[in-house]
């Protein structure tokens, strides 16, 4: 009987033993949102390079840089020497996924969708390349136990416009963004629903789109100067939003990273719609 049973169980030691050794130790994330998951799963000390989106958490600023996901370098990635790459669908160019294919490198793209069944994909598909399993299976269930706490609360359907800038004119979010989804989980009207992506707006157009509260960024406010410029530029100035001062501002990669801290985005702009701060 023992030897049968160690017939039975030597074979399985030494497969779970070779999948051990075979984890990624070296990883490259391409995608702030990937980069954000890996790190809430415990495997932040094998992340060895990302790119600029990835701003959270402070560990993950702290790592080589190899450009912006949307173009990024392939020098940089190699240089790492990476034994796995995670990659938004939304990385390139697309040419560039291929020739790390092609130089034997492993490659795994997840998909970027702001929706709650492609963050599940996400957190699923990093947990079992990195042999996190249970990890990825806990934190999705967690999730959704909170964003359905959340979903019970009495929707507030404020009036509510989304500024995102990099200069000194804003620019607003409309659908099929993370940050539209974003906003309609938490109860809010987009008062933009009506465009696709993000636009520039012009004055009057602000004015008139009547917002009674307005969602920005932290590098958004920082580009424009700060809240008081942000609420006294022409057209913003004239809103509801803007007489009432009603503002809330959340970090980059919490309002429009549709990442594992979504729970904590939907409270903050619940909170702010209800008059509470943050």
């Amino acid at each position: 009987m023992k030897s049968l049973l160690r017939l039975i169980f030597l074979p399985l030691l030494l497969l779970a033993g070779q999948a051990l050794a075979e984890a990624p130790q070296r990883v490259v994330i391409l995608g702030g949102s990937l980069t954000e998951i890996a790190f809430t799963l415990g495997a932040g000390d094998r992340v060895v390079g990302v790119d600029q989106s990835s701003i959270y958490p402070a560990a993950a600023k702290a790592l080589p840089k190899v450009g912006y996901y949307r173009a990024f370098s392939l020098e940089g990635v190699l240089a790492l020497k990476p034994d796995l790459i995670l990659a938004s669908d939304q990385a390139g160019p697309p040419a560039a996924i291929e020739q790390l294919r092609r130089l034997g490198k492993r490659v795994i793209v997840l998909p970027a969708a702001p929706t709650l069944a492609a963050l599940e994909q996400r957190i699923y598909g990093i947990a079992g390349a990195l042999q996190l399993r249970n990890d990825g299976r806990e934190l999705v269930t967690r999730l959704q136990r909170e964003v359905a706490a959340q979903q019970r609360l009495p929707a507030s359907r404020l009036r509510t416009l989304l500024l995102i800038s990099r200069s000194d004119r804003p620019e607003g979010a409309g659908r099929d963004t993370a940050a539209h989804s974003t906003l309609q989980l938490a109860g809010l009207q987009n008062v933009l629903a009506g465009q696709k992506g993000y636009k520039p707006l012009a004055q009057e157009g602000i004015a008139a789109l009547r917002p009674e509260l307005i969602v920005t960024s932290t590098m958004s406010l920082q580009a424009v100067g700060g809240i008081d410029k942000l609420l006294a530029m022409p057209g913003i100035a004239q809103t509801p939003a803007a007489r009432q001062r009603r503002v809330v501002v959340l970090d980059d990669l919490l309002l429009l990273g549709f990442g594992p801290r979504l729970p904590e985005a939907l409270q903050q702009l619940q909170q702010a719609a209800a008059g509470k701060a943050p």
